[in-house]
């Protein structure tokens, strides 16, 4: 827990803009060679999430059916990742995460057979829960792997580098994935191509080495598996950026709905639906890289609470647009003020916990983020279907506008946060 109390941050010190290096992660060659292989699997991730949502759409024509692939997603997120956490904090986390993106790899074949022989929709859905399962493992395992492979004041620049390789494979992969599915007239090719991401990242981690650190007690109880949740409720600023991040976007995302707008709204098909998945990432990437080469933010707290209500309006803006180049701008808007808060949360949550406990930590905001993302889908799936798409991301947007006002009042901690 941080004992410097967020208003007494020192405020900006001149020499960090003259000696700041936007390289500085870069230059760790285990690092360099984590991130190329992330990439890799991140455009095969990208590229499986695209031809799931298509092919679902295709074969049942029901936004409701693309709600329940967010649910399918999050029931093993919250039934395993704070024992994925726990895990993490026990045992190697290089090799779990291996382990755990072989497991990956494995259920993207599983549903390139279903999709190559038409098996039953259950099937797709059986394989998304085991692929959830493995990331309950894997998301935790990373994260708390990235802090021991730089030193800790370079740790804000490999965040800010982590998600702008994240974003930039994430530009690709959606296009890549909607060209597969245009020129194969079938969504397996780009289930095989995610399955390869997986192994091709596992390998690269046999070259990322962590710096070493103090035995853990190998020790599995209730109480330890949720001392994840304890940090989080100690450390205000932590708990307010996650809970943020969690309502924000289940409230406000959209990208569940894009098969929907693709096919029914812009009218754009296959190839338009992977150009409109890839415009968050454009805006995300343009903004990391914006970020890499400023030194770090002075008003973090504020920048937080204006980015993710950003994020809301823009939402409003694409829920309303019948143009496909006004929603192309929206998404990448969204995108861009998004990756702001990411990083800060991000950092915040990575500096703010000790290396003890940093697996656990990381496994309560990975269930932040998936419950925010795929319950999020499920809530947008739900009121589509009843409602309609547009009113589904309208209100989706003002609803993020509403949770911002509510945090920066509950925890005016978060207000004053300056520098992280």
């Amino acid at each position: 827990m941080s004992t410097t109390p967020p208003d007494a941050t020192p405020g900006p010190d001149v020499t960090a803009f003259v000696a700041h290096d936007p390289y500085a992660a870069l230059r760790s060659p285990s690092y360099r060679r984590y991130v190329a292989g992330w990439a890799v699997a991140a455009i095969g991730m990208q590229v499986q999430t695209l031809a799931v949502g298509w092919e679902l759409y295709e074969r049942t024509n029901s936004a409701l059916m693309l709600g329940y692939i967010g649910l399918a997603q999050v029931i093993p997120v919250l039934l395993f990742t704070l024992v994925g956490g726990h895990a993490a904090d026990l045992y190697d986390r290089r090799r779990l995460a291996q382990l755990s993106q072989v497991a990956f790899a494995l259920c993207s074949l599983g549903l390139a057979a279903v999709s190559a022989f038409h098996g039953p929709v259950w099937a797709i859905y059986a394989l998304l829960v085991a692929a959830g399962t493995a990331r309950a493992f894997n998301v935790p395992a990373r994260a708390s792997l990235l802090p021991l492979i730089v030193p800790p004041e370079v740790f804000g620049n490999l965040v800010t580098w982590n998600s702008g390789a994240f974003q930039l494979a994430a530009i690709g992969g959606p296009a890549l994935g909607g060209y597969l599915i245009h020129l194969a007239h079938a969504a397996w090719p780009a289930y095989v191509l995610a399955a390869g991401g997986g192994v091709v990242f596992a390998i690269s981690l046999f070259g990322v080495h962590p710096r070493p650190t103090p035995p853990r007690q190998a020790s599995v109880s209730l109480r330890a598996m949720v001392a994840g949740l304890s940090h989080v409720r100690r450390e205000k600023t932590v708990l307010a950026a996650i809970t943020l991040d969690l309502f924000a976007v289940l409230l406000g995302g959209a990208t569940s709905l894009l098969p929907v707008y693709a096919k029914d709204i812009l009218h754009v098909g296959p190839v338009g639906l992977g150009v409109l998945r890839s415009a968050p990432y454009v805006g995300a990437l343009l903004m990391a890289l914006t970020l890499v080469h400023r030194p770090p933010l002075v008003r973090a707290g504020p920048a937080l609470l204006w980015s993710v209500a950003g994020f809301g309006v823009a939402t409003i803006v694409f829920g309303i647009s019948p143009w496909f180049g006004v929603s192309l701008l929206m998404l990448a808007l969204a995108g861009a003020v998004d990756n702001i808060s990411v990083v800060i949360r991000q950092v915040l949550v990575q500096m703010r916990t000790p290396d003890e406990v940093r697996g656990r930590v990381n496994a309560v905001n990975f269930v932040f983020i998936e419950c925010s993302n795929e319950l999020g889908g499920f809530e947008s799936g739900v009121v589509a279907n009843y409602f309609g798409p547009v009113f589904s991301v309208v209100s989706g947007g003002v609803g993020t506008i509403l949770v911002v006002i509510t945090v920066a009042l509950l925890w005016p901690e978060i207000r004053r946060l300056r520098r992280l």
